[in-house]
């Protein structure tokens, strides 16, 4: 036992960083195509945009989306399209001011998307067509990027 003569104990002042809870926000498929789309040895070009959002609820709490959109076609015809947004509130404590943007931009999607991907997979499994499994996204390559185009005045 550790005597702090009042003050937090070291543990205390430790960052912290928990899932509060995670959930669907939005979820769209659509197949609309099918159902010829869903014959067998096409070969799609599939395209996919990811980003994430951050909304403060509290001190401590932040609600963190993380928004995939994608698409797979076969020449000029449309297989399939999802939109998802799915969403975690993080608990964040004990980080410093400067470090907390990175924290809820990486680490918190870093936890959302394997999550997210499950749910794509299953969704394209569900509309005939294999399971679509994403790469893993480098969220801090994501991060530096975004940091890149905005003034320097708003990255603080």
């Amino acid at each position: 036992m550790t005597t702090t003569n009042g003050g937090p104990s070291e543990e205390e002042m430790q960052p912290q960083l928990s899932v509060v809870g995670q959930y669907i926000k939005d979820l769209s498929f659509e197949n609309p195509n099918a159902p010829q789309s869903l014959a067998p040895g096409q070969q799609p070009q599939i395209g996919i945009q990811i980003n994430v959002g951050a909304n403060p609820l509290s001190d401590t709490d932040i609600e963190v989306v993380l928004k995939l959109e994608g698409k797979a076609e076969s020449g000029d015809k449309l297989l399939f399209g999802f939109d998802l947004e799915f969403a975690g509130v993080f608990r964040i404590r004990n980080v410093p001011q400067e470090s907390l943007n990175a924290v809820v931009m990486i680490e918190c999607p870093r936890l959302l998307f394997p999550f997210a991907r499950e749910i794509i997979a299953t969704t394209v499994r569900n509309g005939g067509f294999p399971p679509l499994l994403l790469d893993p996204v480098d969220f801090v390559s994501l991060y530096r990027q975004r940091m890149a185009q905005m003034p320097p005045q708003e990255q603080a």
